[in-house]
């Protein structure tokens, strides 16, 4: 059964699991789904997802048009009446599209900071998560989780990292790091989730962080899809990288047509390099020839003698046709 298929309370279990903390209720009504107006329903100030494809969102709301919204969102009460959205976003989004007045919601009473790990955790489940959303959605959990800054859970995993390429198991530093209480949370919470390991995090995907800037803007906005921008993230010059990002979102360009410019930016770079290196060889082997020229004293040996000559001869009369133009 896919994720999708799951029923919704399952898939609370699983987020209750992650959290690591005591997030059913007693009530056993807690978990029954209830209808209430959409317009009661607010969206919070702050969410992980940031992209939503808009043929996909258009999809889903015909869908829900025709056969109403099948799986409840998950809210909790404000004080002063409604609710605000803690997972659903997407299938929010749609119900809105498709105009419906009222919607299944489980409504539950949770604090600030679960809330917001509820939020990242049920992300994190998404079956079409791009991997900078993953990314960064599992350092924001971590820096939840140990309390940490998000530049001291990337020291932090570095320092996994390189004791264990460095040291072997029996080696003290080795054991004073992975010993120490933010290692074995950072290891408990990458097998709850069961996405990769902590190495594969730390190898494969802390990188992604280093993208170009403007592309990693352009990621975090939604306005361009990841297979596109980390194709363009590959053209090494910035000139030609930046003018081909703002190509792809004003024209929203298909990856085979960005890979096509792709191509067409290196052809050319390449044939600028060649252009350009060109005359420098020429000048470096031409000085080189005339320092050994000038320690040999070919002009000592008669033999060689008469095609010296005849080689400065050739050279004053293409320095004379030079001057001529």
């Amino acid at each position: 059964m896919s994720k999708k298929d799951q029923p919704y309370t399952s898939q609370l279990k699983g987020v209750a699991a992650l959290l690591g903390e005591n997030f059913n209720q007693t009530d056993s009504t807690a978990n029954s789904p209830t209808t209430v107006a959409i317009s009661l329903i607010k969206l919070p100030a702050s969410q992980p997802r940031r992209y939503f494809d808009p043929k996909k969102l258009e999809e889903l709301s015909r869908s829900i048009k025709e056969f109403g919204l099948l799986e409840p969102l998950l809210v909790r009460p404000l004080p002063g009446g409604g609710y605000e959205l803690v997972a659903g976003e997407r299938r929010y989004r749609a119900s809105s599209m498709a105009e419906l007045a009222e919607v299944l919601i489980i409504s539950r009473e949770m604090d600030d900071a679960t809330a917001y790990q509820v939020r990242l955790v049920e992300n994190l489940q998404r079956e079409d998560l791009n991997p900078l959303e993953e990314t960064e959605g599992i350092l924001e959990l971590l820096v939840l989780r140990l309390e940490m800054t998000r530049d001291e859970v990337i020291s932090h995993l570095n320092r996994m990292r390189n004791v264990c390429d460095r040291y072997d198991e029996n080696s003290e530093l080795r054991h004073n790091v992975m010993s120490q209480p933010q290692t074995q949370i950072i290891e408990e919470l990458f097998a709850s989730l069961g996405r990769m390991s902590w190495q594969s995090f730390v190898k494969n995907r802390l990188p992604l962080l280093n993208l170009p800037a403007n592309v990693l803007e352009v990621l975090r906005s939604g306005r361009l899809e990841y297979t596109k921008a980390i194709a363009i993230a590959r053209v090494k010059d910035e000139e030609s990288r930046n003018q081909l990002l703002e190509d792809a979102i004003a024209h929203n360009l298909s990856l085979s047509e960005i890979k096509r410019q792709i191509k067409e930016i290196e052809q050319q770079n390449k044939s600028n390099s060649s252009s350009k290196t060109e005359p420098a060889s020429i000048k470096d082997r031409f000085d080189e020839t005339l320092q050994r020229f000038k320690k040999a004293k070919l002009w000592d040996d008669p033999k060689k003698k008469k095609q010296i000559e005849k080689v400065i001869a050739q050279l004053e009369a293409l320095i004379k046709d030079d001057n001529l133009k």
